[in-house]
């Protein structure tokens, strides 16, 4: 039960209230991890005397000389589930560090614990997730698949809705949602949620008669400012359609476009109120290349036009707040789009050239935005 990594988490912990040295036995008498590293994968004769005994057990000076691999102090068998599963030994005069050893020895076991725990946890994450992704890939919903919805409590008779939340990943250390899964899963024991990769949350919404669209919109909004006050990052959400469970890919699909376009706002968007993007977003990565050379490419190199026309776009061709936006004159911007026509041929106040450099600079932020 104590694994080595473990056993390194206990020293790490235990080392911070005692300034001995500590060494963690398994129940085979063999050191896995010890302050003194030089001690690691040596036998202690000790331990097994405290195992056997099922009490704790002291080494004094004189047992140093008949018992294989001990130092003085004392040696506590720790328990997990009424077993003892390992020993705690503290170097030193058991005097004074036997009143260390009661403590020491608790702090141990609730580690183990709370490792034991967050491992089931873990585990029952990983076959929701594994659930899920079978559930999306649309596969045969044979036997076995009938029977892991009932092992993990799932009903899938309900109409589901996907909403997928991401964030952006930009810590060295992987955000925890575990607890944060958990809490948000109690909200509704008929709704699913699980982790997706490193920034993102799947939610399966469950959908019935007593969920009018108000009630549900409310309930997204709810999460989506839930979710981001937990992971105090700006968070994006797109929303699937209602669907039917056999058909749930089809509700990921949408929702997966739909937070395609939610990260360029950090906002929500429902997949029901694409438009323009519905089209773009299902373009190969190689037909989006290619517009971009035909029409914003010369841009590229050139920072004062191309934010020029960004500018443009947003205003709606106001040329009045486009050029207060970027704090110009106008007679600059006017240069500025004249140049804009000159090396793109595409002339911005023509209605077909500017849908043509808007398209391009939509496809040019869609292509470099990182997803999963």
């Amino acid at each position: 039960m104590v694994l080595d990594e473990l056993a390194l988490k206990i020293i790490n912990e235990v080392r911070k209230l005692i300034h001995e040295d500590i060494i963690i036995i398994n129940t085979d008498g063999i050191i896995i991890a010890s302050t003194d590293p030089a001690r690691t994968g040596t036998f202690h004769e000790g331990s097994l005397i405290a195992i056997n005994e099922r009490k704790t057990f002291t080494i004094t000076s004189d047992d140093e000389n008949r018992l294989n691999g001990v130092k003085a102090g004392i040696n506590l068998p720790i328990y997990f589930q009424n077993e003892i599963v390992g020993v705690i030994g503290i170097t030193g005069n058991p005097e004074q560090i036997s009143p260390f050893g009661e403590m020491l020895r608790r702090m141990t076991e609730l580690l183990i614990r709370e490792n034991y725990y967050t491992d089931q946890i873990d585990l029952q994450q990983r076959t929701l997730e594994a659930f899920v992704f079978d559930w999306i890939q649309d596969i045969e919903w044979d036997d076995y698949f009938y029977e892991r919805s009932t092992m993990l409590n799932i009903d899938l008779n309900y109409i589901r809705q996907v909403i997928i939340f991401e964030w952006e990943n930009t810590k060295m250390v992987p955000i925890d949602t575990r607890q944060l899964i958990i809490d948000l899963a109690n909200r509704n024991k008929d709704d699913v949620f699980v982790r997706w990769g490193n920034n993102r949350i799947v939610f399966l919404m469950k959908v019935d008669d007593t969920n009018k669209d108000i009630h549900i919109l409310q309930r997204i909004h709810d999460l989506y400012e839930i979710i981001k006050s937990r992971l105090n990052s700006p968070i994006s959400a797109g929303v699937g359609q209602q669907i039917s469970p056999k058909q749930l890919h089809q509700s990921y699909h949408q929702a997966d476009r739909a937070l395609k376009v939610a990260l360029k706002s950090s906002s929500i968007i429902f997949d029901e109120d694409l438009t323009i993007d519905l089209i773009l977003q299902e373009l190969s990565q190689e037909i989006k290349k290619t517009f971009i050379e035909r029409t914003i490419a010369p841009l590229l190199s050139e920072e004062d036009l191309f934010i020029t026309i960004k500018e443009y776009l947003n205003q709606n061709q106001s040329l009045k707040n486009t050029a207060q936006s970027l704090h110009i004159h106008i007679n600059t911007l006017l240069y500025r789009l004249g140049k804009i026509t000159e090396l793109t041929k595409l002339n911005p106040k023509d209605i077909q050239d500017l849908v043509k450099l808007y398209i391009g600079t939509y496809l040019l932020d869609d292509s470099t935005k990182k997803h999963r």
